[in-house]
């Protein structure tokens, strides 16, 4: 089988993309695979680098290859025809350009559109409700298959791997996220809130779990320049041994977190992780780690979010000021910014939101560490939650399989 497939930011790569992958070579390694990366503001830029480091056999292009293909380009190693095209992230109109170009069959994950209802000849649903969304944009009943979360699968593979000796068991993962902004601000506010935890228990384990699309020299610039004042964050250094081990350090050089690069690893042995909304609360719940998620509004304007909106600050004068009230109108809209927590109706994983200082999350997280039947319950509930998920990237690939089995 010829399978094409769309991908955009490292949410979709690490949580969609790699464990449908996985399964799918281990069930049919002779099928030509082909990522194309396709333009997105949430990128990173380093998808296509990382999938094909972690994927040798597969066809990794990036999104300039990606727009050349787009607009009917020759590009060197691009097949003629697939038998799938496979949309697993971005623009769905991407998807749309690479079905025209390959032919095949067009299939969808979670998302779609009214004005794709005839485009999709199979839409895979996370569960039920996205299955009720996917018929309310025109989809037909027929061409609906519910397989599950795939980023379930994901956190399972990932979190099952060897993890680095720094791991702090039963202590604290910090997963800051790997978007440009979040790695530019909110490193340094997690590297402070860090110090004040250790200044208060200096034998607490701690480590910062750093995504694979973030650089060292990303890392190192963070928390040289300390981010936006408004996040309130202390300056600090990257120190990386010889044996490719790294840390951040205080400015005095006595307080050094590890880095780790294998985060679901570590998380699977710590007491408490605190991150962002987004694909990680996703996976820590499915392995059943306690979890603090911030949305920091400090800076708002800095942040990428869906759509227009994302937009607003690149407007002369009047944008910045645009897009910092537009972020804390829709942050305000809803109640819950984590997927658990509005898949349950109810806050299990603890949120703050507004202004936040590395201080206050400090305290709550220490007082988290604290709040034994919290940390019992949540576990126990976020596991749960995502159990019958588990498989997901089975059902699905042995689904892209069925069609270009003989019938």
């Amino acid at each position: 089988m010829r399978v094409v497939l769309t991908a955009n930011g490292p949410g979709e790569v690490a949580g969609w993309l790699c464990p449908l992958l996985q399964d799918l070579y281990e069930r049919a390694p002779e099928t030509d695979v082909h990522v194309f990366m396709v333009p997105d503001d949430y990128a990173t830029g380093r998808e296509a680098e990382v999938v094909a480091g972690r994927f040798a056999r597969a066809h990794v292009y990036d999104p300039k290859r990606y727009i050349a293909v787009a607009f009917g380009r020759h590009v060197d190693g691009i097949p003629s025809r697939a038998d799938v095209v496979q949309y697993l992230g971005g623009d769905l109109m991407h998807a749309a350009r690479l079905h025209r170009r390959f032919g095949g069959t067009a299939s969808t994950y979670k998302f779609s559109r009214s004005r794709y209802r005839r485009l999709f000849d199979r839409a895979f649903a996370v569960d039920e409700g996205n299955a009720a969304q996917l018929r309310a944009w025109g989809t037909p009943p027929e061409r609906i298959e519910i397989v599950g979360n795939l980023a379930v699968d994901g956190a399972i593979m990932q979190a099952f791997e060897e993890p680095e000796p720094q791991a702090p068991r039963d202590g604290v993962l910090i997963m800051p996220g790997s978007r440009r902004h979040e790695v530019e601000h909110l490193v340094p506010f997690f590297f402070t809130m860090a110090l004040r935890m250790l200044r208060e228990r200096p034998d607490l384990p701690i480590a910062m779990g750093v995504s694979p699309f973030t650089t060292d020299e990303q890392l190192r610039s963070a928390v040289e320049r300390g981010g936006d004042p408004r996040v309130f964050s202390t300056r600090g250094s990257l120190v990386v041994a010889d044996d490719g081990r790294a840390v951040l350090a205080s400015s005095d050089g006595g307080v050094r977190i590890p880095v780790l690069r294998r985060p679901l690893a570590a998380a699977r042995h710590a007491r408490l992780a605190v991150t962002l909304p987004g694909t990680k609360c996703i996976e820590l719940a499915a392995i059943g780690v306690p979890t603090i998620a911030i949305t920091p509004l400090n800076a708002a304007e800095l942040a990428t979010f869906n759509g227009p909106l994302t937009y607003l600050d690149r407007i002369p004068g009047i944008g910045r000021p645009l897009k910092r009230a537009a972020a804390v109108a829709v942050s305000r809209r809803h109640p819950f910014h984590t997927q658990p927590n509005i898949d349950l109706g109810e806050m299990v994983v603890r949120e703050l939101h507004g202004t936040l200082t590395p201080g206050r999350v400090a305290r709550v997280a220490l007082e988290s560490l604290e709040d034994r039947a919290w940390l019992e319950e949540s576990a126990v509930r976020l596991r749960a939650l995502y159990a019958g998920h588990a498989g997901a990237a089975r059902r699905m690939a042995e689904s892209l399989l069925r069609v270009s089995s003989p019938q």
